[in-house]
């Protein structure tokens, strides 16, 4: 089955610019373009009826698609305005997508859903990768010679989702993938007599985590020969590192495990982190 490229819109700038995203990826990847508006009635628009306000919605969702369809006339696009929670929404239909995009900010004039509470929910809850674009993402930035970074974490089958996905990207835009990992010095209490030894064989923490990194991008560049790509190792919180070369990335691609707390989803602090300082587009990885 062929996925779609999802991109939600709501009629905002942010919006507007990860439609313009979602839709140079489905033409790169030759794939398909999903539009999706989700919306509720709003009684406090005593003026408006339900049709009306749907009429709105659908009028504001021809005209976004009227414009990605003239400057990519090849390009499938079909549409969708669902009723209902936006989060419940979005999160059903990346279910059925490659990759769902969403602006990062903003709220639209009959309902807002993008990143804060809802935004949230949707990254933490979709089954598939994210992706979160910011008002103002230049395409000059997607050919300028800057990398797909992309953070790596524990053992190859930790980071296989993330890192399939980087690669897959890279390869559709003939750039490059920056692999990023940040280690920290355990508590002494943290090694055992195995893990020791693993240390000895490496030579030491450093060559450890440069030979993990290089472990678990070997398939990957075996599958991806004409991607290039450059390890970065670096001691530190994953965050700090990551942020630290996100100059350098036109998208940034990090994993999450999603966990539910008495207070809500939540997605982790790395992707936290990326989500509200990265200035480039972050693609957030379920992990599988």
């Amino acid at each position: 089955m062929t996925r779609p490229i999802t991109a939600g819109v709501d009629g905002t700038e942010e919006s507007l610019a990860a439609l313009d995203w979602a839709a140079r990826e489905a033409v790169r990847r030759d794939l398909p373009l999903r539009v999706v508006h989700a919306w509720r009635y709003a009684e406090t628009l005593a003026a408006a009826d339900r049709d009306t306000q749907h009429r709105w919605v659908s009028e504001g969702v021809t005209e976004a698609v009227r414009a990605v369809s003239e400057r990519h006339p090849g390009l499938t696009v079909t549409t969708d305005v669902v009723e209902g929670a936006a989060a419940h929404a979005l999160a059903a239909t990346a279910a059925e997508a490659e990759m769902l995009v969403l602006g990062s900010r903003g709220h639209g004039r009959v309902v807002g859903f993008l990143l804060g509470s809802v935004g949230q929910q949707v990254v933490a809850e979709a089954a598939r990768p994210v992706v979160l674009v910011r008002a103002g993402a230049a395409p000059a930035a997607e050919a300028a010679g800057r990398d797909v970074v992309v953070g790596q974490h524990g053992g190859p089958e930790d980071s296989a989702a993330t890192l399939r996905f980087a690669f897959e990207t890279a390869a559709a835009r003939g750039a490059a993938v920056r692999a990023v990992r940040a280690w920290t010095l355990p508590p002494v209490f943290a090694y055992s007599p195995g893990s020791l030894k693993l240390l000895d064989d490496a030579g030491g923490l450093e060559p450890y985590e440069k030979q993990a990194l290089a472990e678990a991008l070997q398939p990957w560049r075996e599958r991806f020969p004409e991607v290039p790509v450059a390890e970065h190792v670096e001691m530190g919180s994953a965050a700090q590192v990551l942020l630290s070369v996100v100059g350098r990335a036109q998208l940034m691609v990090v994993g999450r495990r999603a966990r539910r707390t008495a207070v809500g989803a939540r997605i982790g602090s790395v992707a936290h982190g990326m989500l509200h300082h990265a200035e480039c587009p972050v693609a957030v990885i379920p992990h599988e």
